[in-house]
């Protein structure tokens, strides 16, 4: 974690929240989901509509496919999003989506083969890379609460993705590690 302490920037960050890690969720699927629902709203909103989903469904591969559709729109995800899900839940259950059957896989390849599922874009494969299979040198510079932290503390154009990405550079091979920080500025 040198690089991180090391940057003037996020070392204060370090210190006020400790050491934070990238640690596998337990369940792939079920993180896989939540990202879907995260694309692209609020974090009250994505927040409500997760405990609404998993409050009232089982979120397993088998029980997207096989849900009311109507009954998944009750807990507030868009026509579009069940469709992603259900993509998700297809691709599961043809493809081993899971940390053993993607663990030799490169990072690049990973965001391959996920976003080659309808609905699944650079962030969600990259939130994906971090929070499931726990890999800790992963940027997603599509994060609206990443760039929005670089500005504030580099004062960077929230919208230069190319200086955004230059910029991390320095934190390989902790990235995801560095992004968490980041996070912890707009939280």
């Amino acid at each position: 974690m040198d690089p991180i302490r090391n940057d003037e920037r996020l070392a204060p960050l370090v210190e006020e929240h400790g050491e934070l890690a990238i640690e596998p969720a337990d369940d792939e699927f079920e993180r896989f989901v939540v990202s879907i629902i995260n694309q692209q709203l609020s974090t009250q909103s994505a927040a409500a509509i997760r405990e609404r989903l998993f409050d009232r469904f089982e979120v397993t591969p088998e029980a997207m496919l096989n849900a009311d559709e109507t009954a998944l729109r009750d807990v507030g995800l868009s026509s579009q999003k069940i469709s992603y899900i259900q993509n998700v839940a297809t691709a599961f259950q043809t493809d081993d989506l899971t940390r053993s059957g993607m663990a030799d896989l490169t990072d690049e390849d990973v965001l391959t083969r996920l976003t080659e599922i309808r609905g699944v874009g650079d962030w969600t494969a990259k939130m994906y890379l971090m929070f499931v299979l726990g890999r800790e040198d992963v940027f997603p510079v599509e994060d609206l609460g990443i760039r929005k932290a670089m500005a504030e503390l580099y004062q960077m154009d929230e919208n230069d993705r190319a200086a955004m990405v230059e910029r991390a550079e320095a934190w390989r091979p902790y990235r995801s590690v560095a992004s968490r920080y980041l996070w912890r500025v707009v939280d």
